[in-house]
């Protein structure tokens, strides 16, 4: 199995709270109707005030995502500084424009608060409020549109993002097995735990891990 032209059908998150940015993912890869993997990756660190997450070809999200994680350290070493979010998400959509299939959100927390961008594949960079990209996401953004409120703390923003990958995973085919959530703000990058994920999810009466 080639993973240069294993495409994913993925669902993936970000939104922004009053105390930070949640971004989500499931953790199915799908090959057409096989599954692929039950265990991947599609939530990465790229800085402590900057996360990344990929839907689409694995070869290019893997490529793209070592890069930039590349370039925002030698930012870092020139600057003494972290770089912005929107700084981050310009630099993302440059390279996509070459040629790249993927579907990404670029997420973070700088001297402006929380921010989340999408990125499409032809280049595209679009900030929001909430986003969501991959086949499960006409799903996740129902639940977005009802549930996202300007005025939403952090653990509410986990709670909505356990909510959209549930409608997601219940529905879309490409999306399962389980959950990653991060959430990112002055204190920096911080994966939710599993247990954490588990009971919450239970407590607002959702299957886990589908």
């Amino acid at each position: 199995m080639d993973d240069k032209i294993m495409k994913t059908g993925t669902t993936t998150i970000g939104i922004v709270t009053t105390e930070g940015v949640v971004l989500a993912s499931e953790k199915r890869a799908t090959m057409g109707h096989l599954i692929a993997h039950k265990d991947v990756q599609k939530v990465f660190k790229i800085d402590d005030n900057l996360g990344l997450t990929t839907a689409g070809v694995v070869g290019h999200a893997q490529l793209i995502t070592r890069f930039i994680k590349a370039e925002v350290q030698l930012y870092r070493l020139k600057r003494g500084g972290g770089m912005s979010v929107r700084a981050a998400s310009t630099l993302v959509a440059n390279i996509v424009r070459n040629g790249f299939y993927v579907g990404l959100i670029i997420g973070g927390w700088d001297s402006e608060g929380g921010h989340v961008f999408s990125i499409d594949g032809a280049g595209g960079c679009i900030e929001d409020s909430y986003v969501s990209v991959g086949s499960g996401s006409i799903l996740s953004l129902g639940v977005l549109e009802q549930g996202y409120r300007d005025d939403l703390s952090l653990q509410e923003g986990v709670d909505l993002a356990i909510g959209c990958l549930n409608a997601s995973m219940r529905r879309d085919a490409g999306s399962g097995n389980g959950m990653a959530v991060v959430t990112i703000n002055e204190k920096g990058f911080q994966e939710v735990p599993e247990d954490e994920l588990k009971s919450r999810a239970e407590e607002l009466g959702y299957r886990y891990p589908n």
